[in-house]
């Protein structure tokens, strides 16, 4: 019997044919990144390879590495292996990735979402033997209003804060759902960033990204100038003496998560709005049933439940541990 195409290690996932390991979490001589938050592109690979669109930013993230970059669609031989990187739309540059060995196929998804958003490129659906998915969020109560409702409650509440003189303070994730939401809503008022976040804008921007205009918080500023602003910054300085320098402000959190009862409550936020750069149950189960795969591996999330659900309704579904998920606040 001829190995598997994948297979599943303590580094990570494996092709034994082109010695490779996909999004590890342990160093390796030769990684293949699906995207550029930190739980998929960690340092310390002998050598990375990413699409030409995520490159830039798992260098900014990563410092110095050596790293190649590949177009989607784009076939390339590693070993006894032939691999591609297809878009995911979870965020810009994001991928899943095909790899071919005799014939059979396997894809890994990493992190998607099957709704375009307008900003990353749109999912495309990868046909397979075996298919490699996330469910973060495989749970039938994850479903996703059009972004464009979720928008439109923003700019309200951007508005109203605004008309009683207050700061919006939202917090999103500073790779992928800050440039996101900065694309979306009506530019009303200034958008101020956090560093993070805006050093991430610069490194899009210089890619081609449109992003709207928006101005660093500097320790040296004074907010008191853009009265009524809205503030993008990573949940975790929301409540830090940063944020506390804008005074009289509303804060909310852009999340799937937020569709839970108490989320919002336990994060001590003003407002929680349910916007997700993951797929939604629908999403799932839409991506599965595009590859053609019998075979299903469920990685990070609801793992139990969701391998249950697709082994009762005819395919073959297993769990795989993985270290992927840590990053909570990306969702």
């Amino acid at each position: 019997m001829r190995d598997p195409v994948l297979t599943f290690t303590e580094d990570g996932i494996y092709c034994p044919a082109g010695d490779f390991h996909i999004d590890p979490w342990r160093p390796v001589a030769r990684a293949l990144i699906t995207h550029g938050h930190a739980d998929h592109a960690r340092p310390g690979m002998g050598a990375y390879l990413a699409t030409d669109r995520a490159l830039p930013v798992i260098r900014h993230r990563l410092g110095e590495i050596t790293a190649d970059a590949i177009a989607y669609g784009e076939t390339r031989t590693i070993g006894g292996a032939q691999v591609s990187f297809h878009p995911a739309g979870h965020l810009p540059g994001s991928a899943q990735i095909r790899v071919e060995v005799g014939g059979e196929v396997w894809v890994v998804s990493g992190d998607y979402k099957t709704t375009p958003d307008g900003l990353a490129e749109p999912f495309e659906p990868v046909r397979c033997h075996s298919f490699i998915t996330e469910c973060t969020f495989g749970l039938p109560i994850f479903t996703w209003q059009p972004q464009q409702e979720v928008a439109e409650q923003i700019n309200q509440w951007w508005s109203a804060n605004r008309a009683e003189g207050r700061f919006s303070l939202l917090g999103a994730y500073s790779l992928g759902k800050a440039q996101r939401l900065m694309s979306l809503i009506d530019p009303q008022g200034p958008i101020l960033t956090h560093g993070a976040v805006e050093a991430t804008n610069a490194v899009l921007r210089a890619q081609g990204y449109a992003l709207p205009e928006t101005v660093q918080v500097t320790p040296d500023m004074n907010v008191k100038d853009y009265p009524g602003a809205l503030v993008i910054a990573p949940p975790s300085a929301l409540g830090s003496a940063w944020a506390r320098r804008f005074g009289r402000a509303s804060t909310g959190f852009a999340s799937g998560w937020m569709r839970l009862r108490g989320i919002r409550r336990r994060r001590a936020m003003d407002r929680g709005f349910v916007l997700s750069d993951h797929a939604d149950w629908p999403g799932l189960h839409e991506a599965i049933a595009a590859t053609g795969a019998e075979n299903i591996y469920v990685t990070h999330g609801y793992t139990d439940i969701f391998a249950r659900h697709l082994n009762e309704i005819g395919y073959t579904a297993r769990i795989v541990p993985t270290r992927f998920g840590e990053e909570e606040d990306a969702a």
